[in-house]
């Protein structure tokens, strides 16, 4: 990931964080719950924050992460603050888990998993940046450097060819559920401003209980041309693009070495979307990206895989055969 930046591109006006020991409790029954039947199938929203320390210009000194349900980000957050564990929300279930970045970056990343059981509660807990270097669980495996990530969003800049990320919002806040057959984060952006007017976005990820995918439902404010997603270009790993039998849906996607290991391992990434939400598809210099038409509304899915997962997609067939399979099920149902 990138370092921190020396000035504070995150702009957000907020009263700080609600944290309760309600929230707290109630977020350590969902994990006692998933840790007392490991073998069980199951999905897990996570966010977590210091508490007791204090703010240190845009760096958080002092204090112990704890659970929360919700949070509205404090002004002085930025990357690398130490604030958030992991930096952001995070998604598990049995065979994978990512987080998406809650500062200007926006990202969502990867963390691979070399075990079936829960592991989000502990990653970060022994060092702010001990997921990047391999561990029993796995570790983080997606260099985002400074683009989405896997299946994030942001607004495609055609005069300057680049994905633009969240510089500048008047108020972020979050939430993160856990109900029975699906967890999800919802994101509320106020005042996202790009080029011209702002807007307000939500977001809503969500993980299930079976598979690798998200779903993502994006709603805007206002229409908005240039709203896009997309996946990291990585050097020498080629984009595959695929249609469905009915035109109804599409996927980009790419497999090979391209995690931040080091390590003889590959990653298959890719981002299924709906054809009539679709206007192009732009390869900027670091991002494979999907733009969609001017809208209000868009849903869409992302994945990713590691060859390292236990039971998982070892070679780059197997990858494509699984998306090519979803991107049935999509033609027919319209949904995974």
């Amino acid at each position: 990931m990138p370092k921190k930046l020396k000035f504070n591109l995150f702009k957000i006006v907020a009263a700080g964080a609600f944290i309760t020991s309600t929230f707290t409790a109630a977020q350590n029954t969902v994990i006692e719950k998933i840790r007392k039947d490991p073998k069980a199938p199951f999905s897990y929203a996570e966010l977590s924050v210091k508490e007791g320390g204090k703010w240190e210009g845009d760096k958080y000194a002092g204090g112990t992460f704890k659970n929360v349900q919700q949070l509205t980000i404090p002004n002085e957050h930025t990357d690398h603050s130490t604030y958030i564990r992991y930096e952001g929300i995070g998604l598990e279930n049995n065979q994978i888990g990512y987080r998406l970045y809650l500062d200007w970056r926006n990202a969502t990343d990867i963390f691979g998993k070399k075990v079936s059981t829960l592991v989000l509660p502990d990653v970060g807990q022994d060092g702010f940046e001990s997921y990047h270097h391999d561990a029993p669980w796995g570790q983080d495996v997606l260099k985002s450097g400074r683009t989405i990530g896997v299946g994030s969003y942001g607004r495609y800049d055609e005069q300057n060819d680049y994905v633009e990320t969240f510089k500048i919002v008047k108020n972020t806040t979050v939430k993160v559920v856990n109900e029975k057959d699906q967890s999800y984060a919802s994101i509320d952006y106020k005042g996202w401003k790009t080029w011209g007017d702002a807007v307000d976005l939500k977001s809503k990820l969500t993980i299930f209980p079976k598979d690798r995918f998200v779903k993502v439902d994006l709603s805007l404010s206002n229409t908005l041309s240039g709203l896009c997603t997309g996946i990291v270009a990585v050097k020498n790993i080629p984009l595959k693009q695929n249609i469905s039998k009915n035109k109804k849906w599409a996927y980009i996607a790419a497999y090979g070495n391209q995690t931040e290991t080091k390590k003889d391992d590959n990653l298959g990434m890719a981002v299924f979307y709906p054809l009539e939400s679709f206007e192009k598809y732009v390869k900027t210099k670091s991002t494979h990206t999907v733009v969609f038409k001017k809208n209000k509304n868009v849903s869409y899915y992302f994945l990713g895989a590691w060859s390292l997962e236990p039971n998982g997609l070892p070679t780059e067939e197997a990858f494509y055969n699984d998306v090519d399979k979803k991107l049935e099920i999509l033609d027919k149902n319209n949904q995974l």
